[in-house]
């Protein structure tokens, strides 16, 4: 069976001196020194008692010693599970309780909660080629149902506990395949990688697309405005990033007194995670000056499953089509479908999950027999086979008894020019759902709520309006950049009547 590092594998063949990773550390590999820190770290891990199909926590924020312990993982045939550092000690051991790893590895030297996580668990500190970690080793058996599987990421979910989506080599290697076709990437790109790794997009789209090509990925542990734009303007050539992120380079560089990104080498920029609109597109097809494709993907469908390819300047809002050797259709009958060309999004192919780590009643309710997966968004499929996403059934409010897609609501507000971002969610009150509305604004532009009212009445029926407007200086996300709606309420309802 091919495995995920295969891939490196044939990149130190071909070309082993040519730059791999870069971070904020100071590190500077070439391919055969990233292949040499993960063996290094093989070993440590082998000596640790870790067998093929044990699983391996790693307590991660972006670094290239990380990328290193994916890989060294791999070598083994152990199961990597990637989790990010800055969750709390109750959601780390959640994982811990459900997964069982044989070892859990922290990327102390880059990252402050890596490092208390480590201590924590009584890891010790490791060097070699790889840097300087953390390792804990503990009591665990062998899965042989893990044969296949490359990963295990946790999703974090609104409620409940976490579950684990298993994600077989094939669909990691399909995935990152399927991210270097369709940004066209050259051995001599420099690709951003400031989506953490612990995340699908980060870990498939960015690194394992790049390790597949043989470019450069130039790793930062978190994301900063100020930083991407240095980096855009060091020489950057591929940015993947979510809407939030962009949004506030681009308030950034607007503080600066620059309206341009300008960036000598940038020539391709993506946005995932979240549905665009189409004056928030042109916005960011002007300030960039380059063409922003928009994508669909999740946990479940290891990143990707629908891209665009368009020029500068289309109107084009969808997803685009579906990943070549995938499928997608729309059950029109499913909760929020209208019974015509609306519905829930199913999909089916290589990029398809495994299922969920033992949870057989999870799976089954999200994956037919016959390869269907349900993905709980709410899209149709246009008469040229482009899909596009109205958002998330459960996020769906039903107002009036008129059903509110809050991507709708968002577009209307995001058009406002002092508005950076905003997020739209659902309240249940006096038996109906109101919409509320939480917008994030500068302190040296804030505008009035009732210019808001004034501007969305223009563009949204009576019922699509929002009821409340909460206006902040920053909203709830998550380490990607992407507006934790679930929190919106608790973190910045407080004065809601």
């Amino acid at each position: 069976m091919e495995r995920v590092v295969d891939f490196l594998k044939d990149r130190v063949a071909v070309a082993p001196d040519s730059p791999a990773l870069s971070d904020s550390s100071g590190v500077a590999w070439s391919y055969a020194d990233f292949d040499r820190a993960s063996d290094d770290l093989a070993e440590r891990l082998r000596a640790a008692g870790v067998q093929p199909t044990d699983r391996v926590l790693l307590l991660v924020e972006n670094c290239a010693a990380a990328v290193a312990a994916l890989h060294a993982a791999w070598k083994v045939g152990a199961v990597i599970i990637p989790f990010n550092a800055r969750q709390t000690e109750g959601e780390v051991a959640k994982v811990i309780r459900h997964a069982t790893p044989a070892a859990i590895v922290s990327t102390s030297h880059i990252s402050a909660d890596a490092a208390a996580h480590g201590t924590r668990l009584g890891s010790v500190e490791i060097s070699g080629a790889f840097g300087t970690m953390m390792l804990a080793s503990q009591a665990s058996d062998p899965d042989a149902d893990l044969d296949d599987v490359a990963v295990l990421l946790y999703t974090t979910g609104t409620t409940g506990d976490p579950k684990g989506v298993m994600l077989r080599h094939s669909s990691v290697r399909f995935g990152g395949m399927a991210s270097s076709k369709l940004r066209r990437m050259v051995p001599e790109d420099v690709v951003y990688g400031v989506l953490p790794m612990s995340h699908v997009f980060g870990l498939i789209s960015v690194l394992t697309g790049a390790c597949y090509t043989g470019a450069h990925v130039q790793i930062e542990a978190r994301f900063s405005a100020e930083k991407l734009h240095k980096a855009a303007m060091d020489g950057i050539t591929i940015i993947p990033a979510v809407p939030q992120m962009h949004a506030m380079v681009m308030q950034y560089t607007k503080e600066q007194g620059m309206e341009k990104l300008g960036a000598p080498k940038l020539r391709y920029v993506s946005s995932g995670g979240a549905p665009l609109d189409p004056a928030w597109k042109r916005k960011a097809e002007a300030f960039y000056g380059l063409p922003l494709q928009n994508g669909f993907g999740m946990t479940e469908t290891s990143s990707g499953a629908s891209a665009t390819d368009n020029p500068i300047g289309s109107p084009d809002i969808s997803v685009g089509p579906v990943t070549p050797g995938t499928e997608a259709m729309i059950d029109v009958n499913a909760p929020g479908g209208n019974g015509a060309d609306q519905g829930e999004v199913l999909v089916r192919g290589p990029h398809v999950m495994k299922g969920y780590y033992r949870n057989p009643e999870a799976t089954a309710a999200t994956l037919a027999s016959d390869g269907w997966m349900r993905t709980g968004d709410l899209g149709k499929i246009d008469e040229n086979n482009n899909l596009h996403i109205l958002g998330r059934s459960k996020e769906l409010i039903i107002h009036g008894g008129f059903n509110v897609y809050p991507p709708e609501v968002e577009a209307a507000l995001n058009d406002h020019p002092q508005v950076i971002q905003c997020a739209v969610v659902g309240r249940t009150k006096d038996g109906d759902e109101e919409v509320l509305a939480f917008v994030q604004v500068a302190d040296s532009d804030r505008p009035e709520v009732d210019d808001l009212r004034a501007f969305v009445k223009e563009r949204l029926a009576g019922y699509k309006r929002p009821k409340h407007i909460v206006l902040a200086t920053s909203l709830p996300a998550a380490p990607t950049g992407k507006l934790l709606k679930h929190k919106m309420i608790e973190v910045l309802g407080g004065d809601l009547p």
